[in-house]
């Protein structure tokens, strides 16, 4: 008892005015890392709900809007932030986070316009998510110890395209505005640091 109190005061310290609600709703369609982070909460004293797609997260919202949430941006059958709309359209005061493979300022903006509270890169791991949930608002984030690199940043880019354009080098090549085989030579390397 004495152990779950302290878990307790350590995450209603910086919470927003949600008193005690721990109800956590995390939606991923990758089941073994939303199995993992699941637990990872229920540790960290969330009451845990979890979806694998954005129908089944409304419908979930729809029964019960969730004091915090965590949900990926790109799902199979839709966008993350239809979630996070509703999310807010029923419950003004939760937090949520997006999480997703392939950032970019223009869906983190987004992100935060409909009510985000953060946008976390993927894999974030339970303690980034825990210090995204409790922040308070107006608190700074600390800067990252590894940012990622330019040339990261670009690979990454070049590969979120080449997935929407569902492996079409061709296409790829096109809407990047580059030649085909230079694309090719990049998609054969590794990542970069």
């Amino acid at each position: 008892m004495l152990q779950e109190n302290a878990m307790t005061d350590e995450i209603t310290s910086g919470e927003p005015s949600l008193g005690g609600d721990r109800s956590l709703l995390i939606v991923d369609d990758d089941r073994p890392f939303l199995t993992r982070l699941a637990r990872a909460m229920e540790g960290r004293g969330f009451a845990v709900e979890t979806a694998e797609s954005v129908e089944e997260a409304v419908s979930r919202v729809k029964v019960r809007a969730p004091a915090y949430a965590v949900v990926d941006m790109r799902l199979g059958d839709g966008n993350g932030l239809d979630v996070v709309s509703a999310i807010r359209d029923r419950r003004d005061d939760a937090r949520a986070v997006i999480l997703t493979g392939y950032g970019n300022i223009a869906t983190a903006v987004t992100a935060v316009k409909l009510g985000a509270v953060d946008y976390l890169s993927k894999p974030a791991d339970a303690d980034d998510v825990l210090a995204a949930l409790t922040r308070a608002d107006g608190e700074k984030v600390a800067p990252p110890e590894n940012p990622m690199s330019a040339d990261r940043v670009r690979w990454e880019h070049i590969q979120r395209v080449y997935e929407m354009c569902d492996r079409n080098v061709s296409e790829t090549a096109r809407r990047l505005n580059m030649h085909r085989r230079t694309l090719q030579r990049i998609l054969a390397k590794r990542a970069p640091r």
